[in-house]
């Protein structure tokens, strides 16, 4: 039977990446430090994930198996030695910390088998990049050359799209949205791709990662922060106020500006993804709190990230950016109590650092880009916002 191991069991390792490896016929186990949870999905023979919204569906998920990767590697260390697949959903900063027991498994596999699948399936561009790189350095130390990780190991990005939102406390259930996509580049493959119906596999992935991250992402994280400094509980409460509604469909214009000019999406193919998109967004049975959708608000403002990313390539094509930034700027003020990078944000606009180094540090612009005086300006607002509380 196929194996897969899963890292991360939390909300979308159980309703989205575990629940299609499930369907797939997977043997699936799943990897988490948080030992109540493991502790749970032990105990529970199965679990239940519900589309909520228009077709109302329950899954059920069984005959999975769990594993504390905190205090039990050796375990994890076979199963991943001896499995198909290996995925992730554990969030792009905690990537290095799994990487040494993949690294192990992959040590340990025979050289018999076909080799392991790896795809980490996390909201960031080229995820699987930083992973594979993480796992070379230590599978160095576990006596593997690059030749031995190349022949024992093939490392596939992907881009996944699901709303799962935060879930009532208590039990294994997860409640997501319909709607769903998981798209894996096919390339590393060579013609051998795994067997997971529902995935969607392409040739060039950096469209599809992009189109979801400056689509989705972008469009979900402006509703949160526009949505909060507005004094919206959900998502769905900020969609609903046509004014926060217009502010995110001007962002998402400016970014389909982009998108089109970048990769040649059909304009009209790609107004029609952003108004399925606010259709997501505006799902009540998905009470998605902005404070959960905003948080992380250090990793959003970065570079490369869902505001700054687009709004840079705009600004050297000469294009608008007023809604991004308009977005940006109430990004600056978020300040959620329970999120630690929300009051690292905060520190640092309360620092003795210039308006310019602010800027510098959160967004890594340099003060020849187009876009540096802009943000500058930003950083500058939300000081003065600070200071009149």
């Amino acid at each position: 039977m196929k194996s897969a191991v899963h890292f991360g069991a939390g909300n979308i390792g159980r309703g989205f990446v575990g629940l299609l490896l499930h369907q797939a016929g997977y043997e699936l186990a799943f990897a988490d430090v948080a030992a109540p949870l493991i502790d749970a999905l032990r105990e529970t023979p199965s679990y239940t994930v519900h589309e909520v919204g228009e077709g109302s569906v329950g899954h059920v998920v069984d005959r999975y198996s769990a594993v504390n990767s905190a205090t039990n590697e050796a375990e994890l260390v076979e199963r991943i030695a001896r499995a198909d697949v290996v995925t992730t959903a554990v969030g792009p900063n905690i990537l290095k910390f799994v990487a040494p027991a993949i690294a192990r498994g992959i040590a340990a596999r025979s050289a018999e088998v076909p080799p392991l699948a790896v795809m980490a399936c996390e909201n960031a561009i080229n995820a699987t990049d930083i992973l594979e790189a993480e796992i070379r350095v230590a599978a160095k130390g576990e006596g593997l050359s690059e030749a031995d990780v190349d022949a024992k190991a093939v490392f596939a990005n992907t881009a996944v799209d699901r709303i799962v939102p935060a879930q009532a406390p208590g039990g294994l259930d997860v409640r997501v949205e319909p709607y769903f996509e998981w798209a894996i580049e096919r390339g590393p493959f060579n013609g051998e791709v795994p067997e997971i119906p529902g995935v969607t596999w392409v040739d060039s992935l950096g469209p599809y990662i992009e189109r979801k991250l400056f689509t989705v992402n972008t469009g979900h994280a402006a509703a949160a922060y526009v949505g909060r400094a507005a004094g919206k509980e959900t998502i769905a409460d900020a969609i609903a106020d046509l004014a926060i509604r217009e502010k995110v469909e001007a962002v998402l214009q400016e970014t389909k500006t982009l998108l089109v000019a970048k990769y040649g999406f059909a304009p009209d193919e790609q107004e029609a993804y952003i108004r399925k998109i606010l259709g997501r967004f505006a799902n009540a049975e998905l009470p998605d709190t902005v404070d959960r959708v905003g948080r992380a608000p250090l990793r959003k403002l970065s570079r490369h990230e869902r505001f700054v990313g687009p709004a840079a390539e705009l600004a050297e094509r000469g294009l608008p950016t007023d809604a991004l930034l308009e977005a940006m700027g109430a990004a600056l003020r978020f300040d959620a109590a329970d999120d630690d990078e929300a009051q690292r944000l905060q520190a640092t606009l309360a620092s003795g650092a210039s308006d310019s180094e602010v800027a510098e540090e959160l967004t890594g612009l340099e003060p020849a880009h187009p876009l540096y005086g802009a943000v500058v300006g930003l950083v500058a607002d939300a000081r003065r916002a600070r200071t009149a509380k």
